[in-house]
Order: structure tokens, then C-alpha cells, then sequence
């Protein structure tokens, strides 16, 4: 019997008789015992940097970018720490604003502002969701040397004291998600996403999952971060169940490259072999929507060590009940998908003629299914899994039956990923 996350549940299966299976998660690694007593060590003693309440001084104007719902950072027990250290600088509460870094996702509901920050927070503090369309709204940081243009919210820009929560995991085009990356992303106006996401920096070897060194994606977010005058990060690392495992604070670049140095301690686990079939474990709320959902299938296809076959098949357990998505980038990669009758012309006609932000989803799923199949079980929105070229499946049973008849023979090799986003394979030496 095996076990994946599903929703804020669990979907338990067994494999049919002729299969084999291989179970893979993160690491073992011990949980911190006292979360808060470790944010609070982490602020009295950050990297390379004064603490908050010597950087901070009474009449400084701050703004915190915090990430949306669609990430797991713990807000709830980050931002009254960081606040709790302003208050002590004798910052006012009118000088301070919570910034919900949402880049191009949909704007943030009432009731997830309380979920990420509390209800003490939203009603004390002023809470604003980022507007990436808003061009009066973002201020312009000026081009890179490589051509990106690079812009920030204005009122993160303009705060005398610039800070950013975040979560450092494995990210598809950024290595590790993370350190400079709610700012430079999260806070950033369009075409600094239409270009960071765009299939050039896509197709770039140096764009990869894990990868820090050499990455061009790294390299422009890291920049854009300190053009927008980022001082300060409190990122933590957690394990498969949400709990952190290392909370680091301080200057952004130096303490990013500490934390990732634990996250990669946590995520990176070696695998053998290829596969037939892989099961992605995903959960909420990663599996609300199959823009975010899809990501368990790149993530494992572009992973450094080579996991599938050609052929293969991806098996995703998402209930999806959001469909594609709701914000502008989700609608763009349901629009783009649809509109391909195949993958290979598809990446073709988007290499050609470049994509708007949202839609590289789509270019990196193009790049999945041109070679495999993906399996989407237990999903409510049926019909937009056909749309993006995805099957769709009722239960496992189902899936694996899908699965023996796109591959031809039912003594399949089965890898099970439990948690497929929070998981790095690496290291192949079979």
C-alpha cells in the first residue's frame, strides 16, 4: 500500500499485480522543536547584517512582501516576528505595509490574507496585493546587460526598509525558490516576467532545477533584487509534512546561499533508474489548480538525474477544482495549450513567435508531453485536463490501466514520488 498527499488529504493505492514499485521522498530531518524561539534566533543574529531593530529607526516607512497562497511559507509565524522587531525600532504601525508578492497569479482573496497573516495582522496593518499591470503602480529599475527589463512595486521600491518572507524549495527555472525571488518575481511588473519566463531564458542550459550556479534566471532575479533595494529575507525550509527544518534571516544574497545549502541537504535524493510510470504526489495547495499541479511532471521530467523513458507516463493525484487557474498567467496557459493541435509544432510556433507570461507553462508542458503522457486522477474539471493535452482519470485503478495500455506491456517499473514538488532526484549511477 502506498500513500500520496491529496487536497489536504491522503489517497492510498496499490499497485496491480505485474507491477513494481520504488517509493522516493525527501530526507529524514529533524523538525525544529521551538519554530519560534528559532525565527526569533534567527532575527537576533541574521547573516552578514545588523538585526531588524538596528536596521529599522522610528519615521522609516517598510514594506514586507510576503508570498501568496499558492506557496506554504509559514507568514502566520514569520511576519509577527518581523514586526515584533519594528515595533522595537519604534516603527509605526501607519509606516508599515504588507505587500502579497502574487506576480501574475490572481490577487489574493480576504479570507487567504488572514490564512498567510492572521486576522490581528489584516485588521491592525494596511495589506495590499501586488499589481503587475498597473504600470503606475511599478518602477522602472532599468535593463540588464542581457537585455531584461527589470521593474518593482513602487511602494516596495519607495519604503525606506524593503524585507521578504519566502520558502526555499526546489524551482523549475530559478534552482531554489526563494531569497531574492519574492521581490524580483512576486513584486516585478509584467514584461520583467514576460522575459524571465520567456522561452529563451526557458530553453537556456544554465535555467535548471537545483541549479544556482550559472543560472540566468538566478542571476536577473538576484539583480532585480537589489535594484528594488532589497535589505532583508527570513526564508525558512520545511520537510513533506510543513514543518521547517531551518530558518535563516539577513542580507539577501549571503543568507540565500546559506539556506540553500539546507535545502539541498532535504530534497536532493538519488535515484537508480529509469521508469515506466511516475506517481506525483502533489497536495494542496499545489493541486488546486493544474497550472501549479502541472509543475509535478516538469519538475520530475527536468529533474538532473533522468527519471523516464520516452513514452512514459506521469500519474498526478490533483482534484483541481480551479481548473487551469484563475489569474491572467493561468488563463494564458490553458489558451496556449488549447490552441496546439501537437506538441512539436506547438513549441515550434512558440519559439517562433515567444509567449506571454503564464503561458511558459505551457511551453515547458509542450516540452513533457511531446515525449510523455500525463495522467491527471481524481480531478473535478474533466474537461480542461483534455484541453491541455492531459488525461484524465476517475481513481488509480484507472490511471495505471491508461498507463499499461499508452505503453504497451503491464510489467511496468512504477515510480512514487510522495511529494513530487518538494523532491529533487539526482545522482543516477544505475
Amino acid at each position: 500500500m502506498y500513500r500520496i498527499p491529496f487536497s489536504k488529504t491522503y489517497l492510498d493505492f496499490e499497485l496491480p499485480a505485474n507491477m513494481r514499485g520504488t517509493y522516493s521522498a525527501s530526507r529524514p530531518v529533524e523538525p525544529l522543536a521551538d519554530v519560534e524561539k528559532a525565527i526569533d534566533k534567527a532575527l537576533a543574529d541574521p547573516i552578514n547584517s545588523p538585526p531588524l531593530r538596528e536596521l529599522a529607526k522610528q519615521g522609516d516607512t517598510v514594506c514586507i512582501v510576503f508570498t501568496d497562497i499558492t506557496r506554504n511559507t509559514p507568514e502566520h509565524l514569520l511576519v509577527p516576528a518581523i514586526l515584533a522587531e519594528l515595533n522595537a525600532a519604534g516603527v509605526r504601525d501607519e509606516d508599515i505595509t504588507l505587500l502579497c508578492g502574487t506576480g501574475l497569479h490572481r490577487p489574493s482573496t480576504p479570507q487567504e490574507k488572514v490564512i498567510k497573516l492572521g486576522q490581528s495582522i489584516v485588521d491592525r496593518y494596511r495589506v495590499l496585493d501586488h499589481e503587475p499591470f498597473n504600470l503606475a503602480g511599478l518602477e522602472d529599475l532599468g535593463i540588464t546587460e542581457s537585455g531584461i527589463p527589470l521593474s518593482v512595486n513602487k511602494v516596495a521600491y519607495q519604503a525606506d526598509l524593503l524585507i521578504a518572507t519566502g520558502i526555499v524549495e526546489p524551482h523549475q527555472y530559478a534552482g531554489y525558490s526563494g531569497g531574492p525571488k519574492t521581490v524580483a518575481i512576486g513584486a516585478a511588473g509584467e514584461p520583467m516576467i514576460a522575459h524571465t519566463h520567456g522561452p529563451q531564458m526557458v530553453d537556456h542550459p544554465g535555467t535548471r532545477l537545483g541549479k544556482i550556479e550559472g543560472n540566468i534566471f538566478h542571476q536577473a532575479v538576484t539583480e532585480a533584487a537589489r535594484r528594488a533595494g532589497l535589505d532583508f529575507i527570513l526564508n525558512v525550509v520545511q520537510d513533506d509534512h510543513k514543518r521547517p527544518v531551518a530558518i535563516f534571516a539577513g542580507r539577501p544574497e549571503d543568507t540565500f546561499e546559506e539556506i540553500v545549502k539546507a535545502a539541498k541537504g532535504l530534497y536532493e535524493v538519488p535515484v537508480q533508474q529509469e521508469y515506466d510510470v511516475v506517481v506525483a504526489g502533489v497536495g494542496f495547495p499545489k493541486d488546486m489548480n493544474l497550472y501549479q499541479a502541472s509543475r509535478a511532471a516538469s519538475q520530475l521530467f527536468f529533474a538532473p538525474a533522468s527519471v523516464v523513458k520516452d513514452g512514459s507516463v506521469f500519474i498526478i493525484p490533483a482534484p483541481t477544482p480551479e481548473g487551469a487557474g484563475q489569474g491572467e498567467g493561468e488563463r494564458r496557459f490553458l489558451e496556449t495549450m488549447r490552441s496546439g493541435n501537437d506538441m512539436p509544432s506547438l513549441l515550434a510556433e512558440l519559439r517562433r513567435t515567444g509567449y506571454p507570461p503564464g503561458a511558459q507553462r505551457a511551453f515547458v508542458m509542450a516540452k513533457v508531453l511531446e515525449k510523455n503522457h500525463v495522467i491527471i486522477v481524481g480531478t473535478v474539471t474533466p474537461e480542461v485536463v483534455r484541453q491541455l493535452h492531459m488525461i484524465p482519470a476517475a481513481d488509480m485503478d484507472e490511471a495505471f490501466r491508461i498507463a499499461v495500455s499508452k505503453i504497451g506491456r503491464d510489467d511496468l517499473e512504477v515510480l512514487i514520488v510522495q511529494r513530487a514538488l518538494l523532491t529533487l532526484l539526482v545522482g543516477r549511477t544505475g
